[in-house]
């Protein structure tokens, strides 16, 4: 069940930017957060890069920064609306992650910052299995999310924070092996690192 925080924060975007940025304070600020999930990957101007799960397009613009051909997509209109005026440099489409609307091996990267963490578990094994179907052979899937702490000294700030503004589904992914998950739709996990006490994970996955 969503807090009445969670739903103002979707409502309002100065609110929803001020609790992203106090969150990402762990890891350096906004703008290292939204670069964690793509250290160490090469990326080109031509590289095709879907950013799954856009939401308002805070991650969108750094992609935007390093490749002329990102497409955003996310199933709130509202949030799209935001993307668009926030990065107009990107495509958009409206669709939702379990039924994109991509032909196979569109893709050399697909990217999601802080979304999976929303869905329900067999909604997210069917995401990844689109995934998987829209990268082309070495594309790869890069991703940043809760995991559990591993640091006790941030497992209270990180319990507050879910109750507060998120829903039963972040609480089961902190349960859920992504690794594993990952590897058994068919991906090659090259990369699992731990941010901020280990409460945030960073994935990379190559579809072979």
């Amino acid at each position: 069940m969503a807090t009445i925080l969670r739903d103002l924060s979707y409502r309002y975007q100065w609110l929803y930017d001020g609790i992203s940025g106090l969150a990402a304070l762990s890891v350096g600020g906004e703008g290292r957060f939204r670069r964690l999930a793509l250290e160490g990957l090469a990326i080109a101007p031509e590289t095709k890069i879907l950013d799954l799960c856009c939401g308002s397009g805070q991650a969108t613009e750094v992609l935007v920064e390093r490749s002329q051909q990102v497409t955003g997509l996310d199933a709130s209109p509202r949030s799209l609306a935001r993307a668009k005026r926030n990065v107009p440099q990107a495509e958009y489409v409206e669709a939702f992650a379990e039924a994109m609307p991509f032909a196979d091996g569109q893709f050399d990267l697909v990217h999601t910052s802080a979304a999976l963490h929303e869905m329900e578990a067999t909604q997210l094994q069917d995401i990844l299995r689109e995934v998987h179907r829209v990268l082309c052979s070495g594309g790869v899937f890069t991703l940043v999310d809760f995991h559990r702490p591993t640091n006790p000294l941030f497992v209270p700030g990180v319990y507050l924070f879910l109750a507060l503004f998120e829903t039963e589904t972040a609480w089961a992914l902190l349960n859920t092996d992504l690794v594993e998950l990952l590897r058994t739709i068919g991906f090659q996990v090259s990369k699992q690192e731990f941010h901020a006490g280990g409460s945030l994970q960073v994935i990379h996955a190559q579809k072979p």
